[in-house]
C-alpha cells in the first residue's frame, strides 16, 4: 500500500541530505535545464513587474532566471517542503526581489489571487497529491494568470534518468508505480497531464515537448551526478543494504557507458513544458 505521508518524509528527508550536491551541480543542472526553463517561463508570462510563486524551487536556479525577468519591480517566492535546499537558495537570491518560503506543494499557504504566475521544475511530479497541488496553484494566481510546469515526458524517452530507476527496481524488488502515485514520469503522458489541469480548473493547455539531452565528460560523471543528487532514486535503494546500493549504482554505471561516445556522454532527455490559464 502506498503510503503519502511516509513517502512526503521520506522525500523530505533525502532533499535534507542532497541539498549540498544538488547546489554544488547547479552549473551543471542549468545548463541542462536552461532550454526546458526558458521555455517555461515564457509560457508563465513572465516580465517585468512580475509576481511569481516557484514551488517545489529546490535550489533556485529558475526562481533566479524569474526574478532575473521580472526586473527590480517583480517578486519571486521560492516554496521547498525542503528547509535545507532552500538555504541554497536564499544564499543566491537578490533579497529586494527573490524570498524563499518553507512550504509544502500541496498545502501553499499563500494570499488567494495573489501571483501573475506560478512555476514548478521537474517538482510536480513527486507530489503525492497532483490534483491538491494544482488547485493550490491555481487559487494563488490572479484571473488570467499563468502556470507553467517542467516534467519529464515517457520513460523510453528518458533513458539515463529511466535506466537506472529500471535497474533500482529489479534489485530493490519494488513493483510498478500505479496509476496516480508520484514519480519521475508521472505526467509524461500529455493527455492525463492536460486533465489533471483541466480538473483543477486551468483553461487554455498547452504541452510542448522540449529535447535536453543530458551531457557528461562520461558514464561515471553521470553516474556520480545521479548518485550524489538525485533524492528520488536515493528513496528507492533506501531499503537495501549499503553492499547492495553500491552493487546497483556500480550496473548503473555500466549500463549508462552505452550513451558514452568519442566526444563524450550524451543520453537522451525530453522534458514537457505543460502550462495553463486561470
Amino acid at each position: 500500500m502506498f503510503d503519502a505521508k511516509q513517502y512526503k518524509t521520506t522525500t523530505r528527508a533525502q532533499w535534507e541530505e542532497a541539498a549540498e550536491a544538488w547546489h554544488r551541480w547547479g552549473p551543471r543542472i542549468e545548463s541542462w535545464l536552461g532550454p526546458a526553463t526558458d521555455r517555461m517561463l515564457d509560457a508563465a508570462g513572465i516580465g517585468p513587474g512580475s509576481r511569481v510563486l516557484d514551488v517545489a524551487a529546490g535550489a533556485g536556479g529558475q526562481s533566479l532566471a524569474a526574478a532575473r525577468r521580472a526586473g527590480r519591480d517583480g517578486y519571486v517566492l521560492a516554496t521547498d517542503l525542503s528547509p535545507a535546499i532552500l538555504k541554497f537558495a536564499t544564499s543566491e537570491a537578490d533579497a529586494a526581489t527573490v524570498e524563499t518560503r518553507e512550504l509544502d506543494g500541496e498545502h501553499l499557504a499563500v494570499s488567494p489571487g495573489s501571483f501573475d504566475a506560478v512555476i514548478s521544475r521537474v517538482g510536480l511530479i513527486y507530489f503525492p497529491d497532483q490534483h491538491a497541488a494544482l488547485t493550490g496553484m491555481h487559487a494563488a494566481l490572479r484571473p488570467g494568470g499563468r502556470l507553467a510546469t517542467v516534467v519529464y515526458s515517457t520513460a523510453d524517452r528518458n533513458g539515463f534518468f529511466a535506466l537506472p530507476v529500471g535497474i533500482i527496481r529489479r534489485r530493490a524488488q519494488l513493483p510498478p508505480p500505479q496509476p496516480g502515485q508520484p514519480g519521475p514520469f508521472s505526467l509524461g503522458d500529455p493527455e492525463r497531464a492536460e486533465t489533471l489541469f483541466t480538473e483543477a480548473g486551468f483553461h487554455d493547455v498547452r504541452i510542448e515537448a522540449v529535447p535536453s539531452p543530458l551531457r557528461m565528460s562520461d558514464a561515471a560523471e553521470c553516474t556520480r551526478f545521479e548518485r550524489e543528487s538525485f533524492g528520488a532514486l536515493h528513496q528507492m535503494l533506501a531499503g537495501l543494504p549499503e553492499p547492495e546500493r553500491d552493487a546497483a549504482w556500480a550496473e548503473i554505471e555500466d549500463t549508462l557507458r552505452r550513451f558514452d561516445g568519442p566526444d563524450g556522454f550524451t543520453a537522451p532527455c525530453e522534458m514537457l513544458v505543460i502550462s495553463g490559464v486561470r
